[in-house]
């Protein structure tokens, strides 16, 4: 056997690396991969939830007042904005609209987080009969109303009735409370075949921004 031989037939083949070093090679591999799958992953539920700079805050609270009355202490909010073609088209299809109403009372204390001491929410539906021409609103745990314009269904929901958020003994008389107050159209509660096309059109995407008060109780 010649000298160049003997060498060749002691050195390692790098053309077919070990059987040990293959399955760590793999390994690394399918590790990259699944790194990057859920990268972008994380991106796209980031982009998917972020919401428009262009329709941010498209519902304007005009007004809004809390007061203590024998039943209790009841919110009284009214609301500015319209809705779009899109909305629209798709009501008098029969798809049922959302509307919900967010409210929170929070207490300030000075050794802990502040207290969140109410945190309610109420959802007026709106919905289209296309055999009666009608539209329908009904608030939470309330009877159904009928009207025959769009524009007087949708008074219920930017004029509301006022609404009891808690209470005589929810709140600590002589107490400051910091009542944080948003409206938005409620996605989640729409038909499942449509709240993906909502989370992705920015036409869904209607909503106020908190506003924020304060209320002494007596």
């Amino acid at each position: 056997m010649t000298q160049s031989a003997l060498i060749s037939s002691h050195l390692p083949s790098f053309r077919h690396p070990p059987a040990a070093a293959s399955g760590a090679s793999t390994a690394v591999r399918l590790l990259w991969r699944t790194c990057r799958c859920v990268l972008l992953l994380a991106l796209a539920l980031i982009l998917l939830f972020s919401p428009a700079t262009s329709h941010a805050a498209e519902v304007d609270i005009t007004q809004a007042s809390l007061e203590a009355t024998d039943d209790g202490y009841r919110l009284s909010a009214s609301y500015s904005f319209e809705l779009n073609r899109s909305l629209e088209d798709a009501l008098v299809r029969g798809v049922p609209l959302y509307f919900t109403t967010d409210v929170q009372l929070t207490r300030r204390r000075w050794y802990w987080f502040d207290e969140v001491s109410i945190s309610v929410s109420r959802t007026v539906r709106i919905s289209f009969n296309v055999l009666t021409r009608q539209y329908h609103a009904s608030t939470s745990g309330q009877l159904q109303q009928s009207f025959s314009s769009l524009e007087d269904a949708m008074s219920l929901i930017r004029r509301p009735p006022r609404w009891i958020i808690a209470d005589k003994s929810a709140l600590t008389s002589g107490d400051i409370y910091k009542v944080g107050l948003r409206m938005r159209l409620d996605v989640a509660q729409l038909p499942k075949p449509f709240q993906i096309n909502a989370l992705n059109n920015s036409d869904w995407r209607l909503s106020s921004d908190w506003k924020e008060f304060t209320f002494k109780v007596e």
